[in-house]
């Protein structure tokens, strides 16, 4: 089985590989006795913290994996017996499983997903034969469990757990009868006439074995990925879904740093990753090599042809072709919090571990994401049963990023959201049901006193596309709602409740104390602000925006831990899955009005598209148009704006950024400031094809 058994362990140390980079390595000095030391207590707290596995959980993973091999096997020969193919080609019939993510890296933890890709011969499709022959053999195995169907994704996957471990199983069907037992997925010619779709799928593996091919020293690419990774998920930034870096993108920026320090151990690329990525010119593309061209037509990265690549605001292309851009998905709001996460840590690595000041520790404490924001939209899910959720779940959590990019679009960019890539379930409640929050701020620098926003129509348009969920079931409900900080439920902290804030800057002190001021005004009465819901039929298409109050949310915090029940408004139902929409839908009969939120009195009528509830009582709350949802929002409390004469500047800092590595290695570090405005112009400039990118994005200082 190619590329899975054994994919998952440490190599071997070994001196630096021949440097496979688009330009020369800016330093080349090697490990002090102190940096030795640091790598020694990075990797002791790795292993504290728990990120590796033990012998016997890697052993389950490749008894798994070979489980699976000998199912999809058994699967193409069926397959082939049944299209009416000789005896002959029956026992010649063959797949290949290839791992890729994490796992082929060689970075993945405990509890990790396996990313499988199983290739196969041409005659065996993707829409039929997987997706319902395979699909109908693993509902028969006991050994498969939660298993759903992801044929819609941009990725078209399978995903499941074999003995408890969670599987992403793709396929891709290649244009060759039969698969022989070496298959090598990296040549070229595997690309010929196949699909978009099957490129993509095949892109992961390629990606993978690309990446360890050009960096230096796979050992302490492993170890500094693997901390990093740790770090993206302490501080609410790992997540490809909902607008952050994934997997392959950390993968490659983590790659570059080995490139350019080729003799540098963990903790010099730890700190090294973030001084040249708080001081990257985005949207300057990262890459690992020079985009390669090809004959089979596919569309590669390329701003100067694609206007659709101009938009990008933090392409990080990948390896070998066709290169693409891994993080599409990131958007202006979500760059801003990654690198304000960048700043933060170049700082702790620079002025605290650098300097002997701090353990690593300091580096990976969690983000205090409830604690950063005075506003937030709340958006909570709820479905009959468990494996409805998590389809529901996966459908509404993919379209998040949505959510982001209409908010950015139509407030022009003022008004930026900032997602946060976990979600959260009321204890107190015994029903399926889930919350996903989004952090409101104003864009810094651009405040304007008294300004609202007016995002009801973006709120519904992201409701109507919700609706056109092909899978939806009765059931299935959702509800987006704007809430103050005092009003964010106990359960969402790590212990159950609000952590004391650490001391802050006597600005950000007043700041804070004057948003506080202003949401003490809420009394209890008040705490169910404006809830934008809507109930789908069978066909997918949302019936009607209904306002609803939102009774479930916690009242102001006290210093010790709230009783478990104690903040729940009591929601009485003898149906436990209707729990979250009834409580959702109790008391909308009063209009309340409180600063910039307004909700009018709403009329309940009858409706065959309410809830179980809501139908068995004859009524349904349907919204009317005086629900008002104007969102006046202000900054997050650790960020300033800067307001001359009542009028906003906006202050734009483009700092030379020479000789910034450390005191002893000043001619081999710098990284350049670009003054190119896009990367369509800095593809131009720099004859991305031919030349040398990266040597105009980082020079050396004299």
């Amino acid at each position: 089985m190619a590329g899975s058994v054994g994919t998952g362990r440490v190599a071997p140390r070994s001196s630096p590989k021949r440097y496979n980079g688009m330009d020369p390595p800016l330093s080349l000095t090697r490990p002090t006795m102190f940096d030795l030391q640091k790598t020694a207590e990075l990797e002791k707290f790795l292993v504290e913290a728990g990120l590796y596995e033990s012998e016997e959980q890697s052993a389950k993973r490749e008894e798994v994996l070979r489980e699976i091999d000998g199912i999809v096997k058994e699967w193409v020969k069926q397959l082939t017996s049944q299209k009416g193919y000789s005896e002959q080609m029956i026992e010649k019939a063959n797949v290949v499983l290839f791992t890729f993510g994490s796992y082929r890296l060689g970075v993945h933890g405990p509890g990790a997903d396996i990313d499988i890709l199983c290739v196969g011969p041409s005659y065996v499709n993707r829409e039929e034969d997987f997706f319902v022959t395979l699909h109908g053999i693993l509902t028969q195995l006991e050994e498969v469990t939660e298993l759903q169907p992801v044929p819609d994704a941009h990725v078209p996957l399978m995903k499941f757990k074999f003995h408890g471990m969670a599987i992403d199983l793709l396929y891709a069907s290649v244009s060759l009868a039969v698969i022989p037992p070496d298959f090598n997925i990296s040549e070229g010619s595997v690309l010929c006439g196949v699909d978009e779709s099957t490129v993509r799928s095949l892109n992961g593996c390629r990606v993978a074995d690309q990446i360890l091919r050009l960096v230096p020293n796979v050992e302490n690419f492993r170890t500094t990925l693997r901390c990093l990774k740790y770090w993206a998920e302490r501080r609410g930034v790992y997540s490809n879904v909902t607008g952050f870096l994934g997997g392959v993108n950390w993968a490659i920026l983590v790659a570059l740093i080995c490139q350019l320090y080729p003799n540098a151990v963990p903790s010099m690329l730890v700190s090294r990753f973030f001084r040249v990525f708080t001081q990257w010119q985005w949207p300057n593309p990262v890459m690992l090599c020079a985009i390669e061209n090809d004959d089979l037509g596919f569309s590669v990265w390329d701003p100067r042809k694609n206007p659709r690549d101009r938009s990008h605001v933090m392409p990080i292309i990948t390896p070998g072709y066709p290169c693409m851009n891994s993080s599409y998905n990131v958007s202006s709001s979500t760059l801003r919090v990654i690198k304000e996460q960048f700043k933060l840590g170049n700082k702790i690595c620079q002025q605290e571990i650098d300097l002997n000041k701090a353990s690593w520790t300091a580096l990976f404490e969690p983000f205090n994401f409830f604690e950063a924001y005075t506003k937030y939209l709340v958006v909570d899910i709820v479905a009959d049963n468990d494996d409805d959720l998590r389809l529901w779940k996966g459908w509404v959590e993919s379209r998040l990023r949505q959510l982001t990019l209409k908010i950015e679009r139509d407030t022009n960019g003022m008004l930026q959201c900032h997602p946060y890539p976990c979600d959260y379930s009321n204890p107190t409640l015994q029903c399926a049901h889930c919350s996903f929050y989004m952090g409101l701020s104003r864009k810094e620098g651009m405040k304007i006193h008294g300004q609202n926003f007016d995002i009801r129509g973006t709120v519904d348009e992201f409701m109507h596309e919700i609706g056109m969920y092909t899978l939806w079931k009765s059931g299935m409900d959702l509800a987006v709602t704007h809430v103050r900080k005092k009003q964010i439920p106990y359960y969402v902290f790590e212990q159950g409740y609000k952590k004391p804030c650490p001391p802050m800057h006597a600005n950000q002190q007043e700041q804070s104390d004057r948003h506080d001021t202003e949401d003490d005004t809420l009394t209890a009465s008040m705490l169910g602000q404006l809830k934008r819901k809507r109930d789908f039929d069978g066909a997918g298409h949302s019936e009607s925006c209904k306002s609803v109050k939102r009774s479930s949310v916690s009242l102001a915090y006290e210093e010790s831990p709230p009783e478990y029940g104690s903040i729940v408004s009591k929601v009485v139902s003898e149906n436990t899955v209707n729990l979250v929409s009834s409580a959702l839908c109790n008391g909308v009969q009063n209009g309340l009005s409180h600063g910039d939120v307004n909700l009018e009195s709403a009329n309940c009528s009858s409706s065959p598209h309410g809830s179980e509830e809501s139908a068995a009582s004859g009524t349904s709350c349907a919204a009317v148009e005086t629900v008002h949802m104007v969102v006046e929002t202000v900054g997050p409390e650790s960020s300033m704006a800067c307001v001359i004469n009542g009028t906003v500047q906006t202050m734009a800092v483009h700092t030379p950024l020479k000789c910034v590595a450390e005191k002893d290695e000043p001619k081999f570090e710098g990284i350049g400031s670009l003054a190119n405005s896009n990367s369509a112009e800095f593809m131009e400039q720099t004859e991305m094809l031919t030349g040398n990118v990266l040597g105009e994005n980082m020079h050396l200082c004299e």
